[in-house]
């Protein structure tokens, strides 16, 4: 009889019904283990069921088998992407085929015995996308295992990723250890350099589902049909609290809300409970599918809408299990934030509490890594898996030099990370010693040391760092934590507070710099494709100039009578510093007009990011009281090197001579022009860049306040002079980088 006139009937809820059973018998992770592989196999009608675990990223391990050898158990390995097994595991997809022999990719393991079975049926082990192993069955016949026994296999799958979480795999050897319990170390890139210790805070804690098999599968139907409905309210209210709010927010919560309403969603849902799972749990599948699929995928739009449908499941799952944000967790007096992103008001709300941050995602230029540095809190970003790995509580050591994380760190890396902070320590005060003194070379050239601030928490570092002024203040982060402008006389109070904190010292206040990565949540976003040539900083104060003149007047009155210092970032041309000049005089009128105290002085610059204002006519240097030069930005520019791109960022050096000589032109006609010139910059707080920056005629550095004693103290072991003639004799030998000849230099300090 032909398999067509009898096919082979597998019961999903029967396999779950007797996969409950045994997840409550009271015995060891690998017997666990073997009766469920032996238990599959029947339900399955295969002669071969096994299970692979993961023991470490890159390397399966068969974990128990009914049908293969009994010895290749824990002996049987192979990397991610070999065999049919690892090709399933690295792509998190199904693998199904009459004659696994002749598949592309096939590895044959003569240990196992498994070159007398045919058919081969793989599918993942996997949860929220994070790759768990592979459930396998095999049979003698050369057969296609139907659609109802794929959907069979993957159900139990997932209920075996859920068993995994909560430990009932636990046996001897790293396959079979307690997940969340090794030492685990996170790469990934340097948003904010420190180091810091301390202990895991989940910005959004883990859901865990305890039940995921359905004893009642109506009920199931009934709590996921109420959950849904929830869910699509809660959106509805999204939405019509949004209606105000421009177009591009109205279309996401518009693909938001088609996703909660989406039947083929709520239909996958619905089988996988008649199918015998719980509703979180057939929420969850769902979930790992969608993020598994988000892996693979290259396209943006493709990608945001997968993360739509990720962050709709966990609203979801949150509705059912009751796990909200308030898990009665306590958080830790050294709070380590763990999160895929993160918003900068959300970031504010933690305060200076927050040892250290690690993001999943994220960007060097991202409003988290902006407010992280004006916190000095050290931030890595594009941390993968950390979200999955990490438990609140667990002890981790952040590493942001490096751009590592050590996640529940054994004694040896503890002592190695707590001799590294205790040397910086050491430092620190060695650095306070030299506070109070000038930042003076050993050929007596003096560098004035200023720090960028944003926010009123940094002020108190002016006096502790030894800056000699705020050289940055940012003003567009009271703008982005805000969920609506800010009102000017909230403004005018804030800047106030900002020049008496000051108490005396220059504060240079640049303009609102929104746009390009700064999108203010209130403002209609612009579909740029190259937002960082697009329509930002002064581009919009001159376009919306009602913005800027509010912001001017704010400032003009919390001088009340002081000396104020102005600048307008990424000004490109000289008309553009004309326009806004015409604002600040406009600014002036008005105020003169009220009768409100003006200034006792007023210095009015700009921002030089672009290279097409290092050419402006002399014209352009006679007016302009001051410029700093905005390195971030600038080396972008000169290098056509996005500096959100990690691809392209690393491969220019600040040190290059091409761009050492650029720099040094710009500083030679502000000379002749008696114009005042700085540079503030991430390069300017590197001790290395720093002297060198000072080399060319930069006679003023601005940098985070963290960055003023290491700076300082170099300069003052430097004869600026011998720099100079290093970096002259590395362009008349054509080098492409002064680097390695100051590295030697200041090896030879040493």
């Amino acid at each position: 009889m032909s398999e067509q006139q009898n096919p082979i009937k597998t019961d999903s809820r029967q396999m779950l019904g007797r996969l409950r059973g045994v997840m409550a018998e009271d015995s060891a992770g690998q017997t666990r283990l073997d009766t469920i592989t032996k238990l599959i196999a029947e339900e399955m009608h295969s002669e071969v069921c096994s299970v692979y675990l993961f023991r470490d990223e890159e390397t399966l391990e068969l974990c128990a088998t009914e049908g293969l050898k009994a010895e290749s158990v824990h002996q049987t390995r192979m990397k991610m992407g070999e065999g049919l097994v690892g090709l399933v595991a690295r792509k998190g997809q199904r693998i199904n085929t009459p004659d696994a022999p002749s598949e592309r990719g096939f590895r044959f393991m003569p240990e196992t015995g498994e070159e007398i079975y045919s058919s081969f049926l793989g599918v993942p082990i996997q949860r929220l996308g994070e790759k768990l192993g592979v459930l396998v069955v095999q049979t003698k016949d050369a057969r296609q295992f139907a659609d109802e026994e794929v959907d069979a296999l993957e159900v139990v799958a997932m209920v075996l990723a859920e068993m995994a979480e909560l430990g009932a795999f636990i046996g001897e050897g790293a396959a079979l250890s307690a997940r969340h319990t090794q030492p685990v170390l996170v790469r990934g890139a340097t948003g904010q350099e420190g180091a810091a210790e301390g202990h895991v805070w989940l910005h959004e804690p883990r859901v865990v589902v305890t039940n995921p098999i359905a004893e009642d599968p109506h009920r199931e139907f009934e709590r996921l049909s109420e959950a849904v409905e929830e869910l699509r309210v809660g959106v509805d209210k999204m939405l019509a609290g949004a209606r105000g709010g421009g177009k591009e927010q109205l279309d996401v919560l518009e693909a938001y809300r088609m996703f909660a309403n989406s039947k083929g969603w709520m239909s996958r849902m619905e089988q996988d409970i008649g199918r015998g799972l719980s509703a979180e749990a057939a929420v969850e599948k769902e979930q790992s599918t969608a993020r598994a699929r988000m892996q693979q995928v290259t396209d943006a739009y493709l990608r945001e809408r997968l993360h739509d449908l990720d962050d709709l499941s966990n609203r979801l799952l949150r509705i059912l299990t009751g796990q909200g944000l308030e898990t009665g967790a306590e958080m830790p007096p050294d709070p380590v934030l763990i999160a895929r992103n993160i918003g900068p008001a959300e970031l504010l709300d933690y305060g200076r509490s927050l040892k250290a941050i690690v993001l999943e995602e994220g960007s060097v230029g991202s409003h988290a890594a902006i407010v992280a540095r004006a916190l000095a809190i050290p931030l890595i970003i594009h941390a993968s898996r950390i979200t999955t790995e990490a438990l609140n509580g667990d002890h981790i050591m952040v590493d942001g030099d490096q751009g590592v994380a050590h996640l529940r760190p054994d004694d040896t890396v503890v002592a190695a990370f707590r001799d590294k902070i205790a040397m910086q320590a050491q430092a620190q005060e060695r650095y306070t010693s030299i506070r109070e003194k000038p930042a003076t070379s050993l050929d007596g050239q003096t560098i004035a040391l200023a720090m960028n601030a944003g926010l009123m928490a940094d002020l108190p570092s002016l006096d502790s760092s030894g800056a000699e002024g705020v050289g940055l203040f940012r003003t567009e982060l009271q703008f982005l934590v805000r969920n609506q402008m800010p009102r000017r006389s909230e403004l005018s109070a804030l800047y106030a507070r900002v020049l008496d904190a000051a108490q005396g010292k220059r504060v240079v206040f640049r303009t609102l710099d929104i746009g390009s990565d700064k999108v203010l949540p209130y403002m209609k976003p612009n579909d740029e494709p190259n937002p960082a040539l697009g329509w930002r900083a002064i581009r919009v104060g001159l376009d919306k100039p009602g913005i800027m003149r509010m912001q001017l007047q704010a400032l003009l009155r919390a001088a009340n009578g002081r000396p104020l210092t102005v600048m307008f970032p990424f000004v490109a041309q000289f008309e553009e510093y004309r326009a806004a000049r015409v604002e600040m005089d406009k600014a002036l009128a008005r105020e003169r007009a009220l009768g409100h105290a003006l200034p006792s002085s007023l210095e009015i610059g700009a921002m030089l990011e672009t290279p097409s204002l290092a050419f402006a006519p002399d014209k352009f240097f006679d007016e302009v009281d001051f410029l700093s030069i905005g390195g971030n930005d600038l080396k972008q520019f000169f290098f056509a090197a996005d500096r959100e791109n990690e691809r392209v960022r690393r491969r220019y050096d600040t040190l290059n001579v091409s761009f050492l000589t650029f720099l040094e032109g710009i500083v030679k006609r502000c000379n002749a022009s008696g114009t005042a010139l700085s540079f503030c910059g991430e390069d300017a707080g590197r001790p290395l860049e720093a002297v060198c920056l000072a080399a060319i005629g930069l006679r003023s550095l601005s940098m985070r306040p963290a960055s003023i004693g290491p700076v300082k103290s170099l300069l003052r072991r430097v004869d600026l002079g011998a720099i100079k003639a290093l970096i002259e004799a590395a362009a008349e030998d054509g080098q492409q980088s002064v680097r390695p000849a100051v590295v030697e230099y200041l090896r030879r300090l040493n």
